[in-house]
């Protein structure tokens, strides 16, 4: 049995959840998300609006693996809607910025040109000071996609601890060459 797949999941007032055939339409403040449930395998059901759990309809080895998926996946789409998910990222580093300009992100990160970043669709990114970088969406996924190809630009080293990285994130230093 799935831990994760047993608890079923709290909708919040603000929040339109629809089932469409294999098809869940998700409506909120924020936005709408569609998400692609396979209905052979789970029954959906939607109390009264405020609260939804899924089930698979037969428990084997595939099912119980995809369920706790499946489920998270739901609840990461309800909270998108409801709140959004956010990364920051924090340069470090003598001459390391960032710029919006446009579609585009800006990086000056020391090498001799600079860095343009398509910002994909769906994602908001703020640059708040030179060397700070937030970026936000609806989708968990796509924040966390963006934010880990900004951070394979210039990842942290562990001698200066120079690069990008993510605020919380930590940097293990090692201590350099000895005369």
């Amino acid at each position: 049995m799935s831990k994760i797949g047993k608890i079923s999941i709290n909708i919040p007032e603000k929040i339109k959840v629809a089932i469409n055939g294999n098809a869940l339409n998700i409506e909120g403040p924020l936005g709408k998300k569609t998400l692609n449930i396979d209905t052979n395998i789970f029954d959906l059901n939607l109390n009264d609006g405020k609260a939804i759990s899924i089930k698979p309809k037969k428990i084997n080895d595939e099912t119980k693996r995809l369920w706790g998926m499946n489920r998270s996946l739901l609840n990461n789409a309800i909270t998108g809607v409801n709140t959004g998910y956010q990364k920051t990222l924090e340069l470090n580093g003598v001459g390391y910025r960032a710029a919006l300009k446009g579609k585009q992100l800006n990086l000056q990160l020391g090498f001799s040109h600079d860095i343009n970043f398509d910002i994909p669709e769906n994602i908001k990114i703020d640059v708040e000071k030179q060397t700070v970088i937030k970026i936000s969406s609806i989708d968990k996924q796509l924040v966390g996609m963006t934010a880990a190809k900004i951070k394979t630009f210039r990842p942290p080293e562990p001698y200066k601890g120079k690069g990008i990285k993510e605020v919380g994130q930590y940097v293990r230093r090692k201590e350099g060459k000895k005369k």
